[in-house]
């Protein structure tokens, strides 16, 4: 089958590009004929919350890709279209996760639809954004699912929400596969001593952009009820998204200087593997979600995640094997699953189990459920 992603690639940076990758190289590997059609600007620079929009990482995923599409220039669209006419794939896969690409994606799929017999098919991270602007996100969202033929939703939550929004929308739900693409040179003692952490030190690590949605602020509210029965050191690592200070503020008036160990640059690809491999436990205090590449890192690393009890994000974790759940906003009840999670971790053996458990995550069966749909 001939197939276009649409989506971020090298040299742009983020989990997308990464997922777009990792989906390319599969569906090359399963014998179809694969390209990509990055963007050459994905966001304005003015509208990015982010330091770079470049991968800087030494270790980077380069791809061929075609970057067609600027976000915010309706002729880029058009032309993306006619690259779509002209080569005539049978199926166009776009990577969709926020309604600020409604316009663009909606215009080229519908052009497709109009004027070719090309079928297009949205990966849908998000339907509904985390944060969203009342009536327009619904409006732009309507626009960008219009026509789009089929649909893959990776949590019960997307799915909803795509139902919503599209009632007789034709799609499958499959979750996110595991990103195999991270791998580490580094053991737990090495990796503790690049980061200047004790090797018998307790270590939660928070990973990925920060944003008011994914609730750091409620993990660093647990702290001290944790320290005052175990000594532990929290690793935050990845780039604010929103205002740093007060967080800093937080941890300063709470007395967790020494307790909480901040990078807060974007993460590169060669050094992933060592804030996973220093870490016991992966903690995801969100607010709200859909589903989480974070988890699927953590996996990858065979680490366990306590996490919230919001949007997809307690369909990938088994209790007590893979990790535990808890109620969203409530630093008491976080504190005590990472007290219960170190009481019983070298009996429940999580690495051993998440071994087993994660193969139901691959990129194999996202690629067959695609391109059963032509």
């Amino acid at each position: 089958m001939k197939i276009v992603l649409v989506g971020t690639s090298f040299p742009m940076r983020g989990g997308i590009a990464h997922y777009v990758a990792l989906l390319y190289k599969k569906l090359l590997d399963m014998g179809h004929e694969v390209e990509i059609i990055s963007f050459k600007r994905q966001y304005p620079d003015l509208l990015f919350p982010g330091k770079t929009q470049q991968d800087n990482s030494q270790q980077t995923i380069e791809l061929p890709s075609r970057p067609l599409i600027d976000s915010i220039n309706p002729l880029s669209w058009i032309r993306t279209f006619l690259y779509i006419r002209r080569t005539k794939p049978e199926l166009v896969v776009y990577k969709y996760w926020m309604p600020f690409f409604a316009p663009c994606y909606g215009t080229i799929v519908l052009l497709t639809r109009l004027f070719t017999r090309t079928k297009s098919l949205y990966i849908g991270d998000n339907i509904v954004p985390h944060e969203q602007i009342p009536v327009v996100d619904w409006l732009l969202t309507k626009w960008a699912l219009w026509k789009v033929d089929y649909f893959i939703v990776q949590s019960q939550t997307v799915e909803n929400d795509l139902l919503k929004i599209k009632p007789h929308a034709r799609f499958r739900q499959v979750p996110h596969p595991v990103y195999e693409i991270f791998s580490s040179s580094y053991t737990r003692e090495t990796a503790r001593a690049r980061l200047t952490l004790g090797e018998e030190e307790k270590v939660l690590l928070f990973f990925g952009y920060v944003r008011a949605y994914k609730g750091l602020h409620y993990l660093i509210a647990a702290l001290p009820e944790l320290l005052r029965e175990m000594e532990v050191r929290l690793l935050v690592a990845g780039e604010f998204y929103e205002d740093e200070e007060k967080y800093r503020l937080q941890i300063r008036e709470l007395g967790l200087e020494q307790a909480i160990l901040l990078k807060t640059d974007y993460i590169p690809n060669e050094e992933v593997g060592l804030y996973f491999t220093a870490a016991d436990v992966v903690v995801l205090p969100y607010v709200s979600a859909t589903q989480s590449g974070i988890i699927q890192i953590a996996y990858n690393f065979d680490k366990p995640v306590i996490t919230t009890d919001v949007g997809g994000l307690p369909e990938v974790i088994e209790p007590g094997r893979t990790g535990f759940v808890v109620p969203a906003e409530d630093s008491h009840a976080l504190a005590q699953a990472i007290l219960h999670f170190y009481r019983v971790r070298e009996e429940a053996d999580f690495p051993e189990f998440i071994k087993t458990y994660k193969k139901r995550f691959s990129w194999e069966n996202l690629a067959n459920a695609i391109t059963g749909f032509v």
